[in-house]
């Protein structure tokens, strides 16, 4: 596990929480695009985890 895979999942994380915030606010696109950053963010932490 190395600081930049932990950084990542971090981000992932952050941005799960913007997906949240975005649908509870009534912002769709907000939500879109945190969780397309989500899914990316923890897919790269998880292929740098080694």
């Amino acid at each position: 596990m190395t600081f930049a895979s932990v950084g990542m999942i971090f981000v992932g994380l952050f941005l799960v929480g913007g997906v949240i915030s975005g649908l509870r606010q009534g912002i769709k696109p907000l939500a879109v695009l945190s969780g397309v950053g989500a899914v990316l963010a923890i897919t790269a932490g998880v292929m740098w985890w080694e």
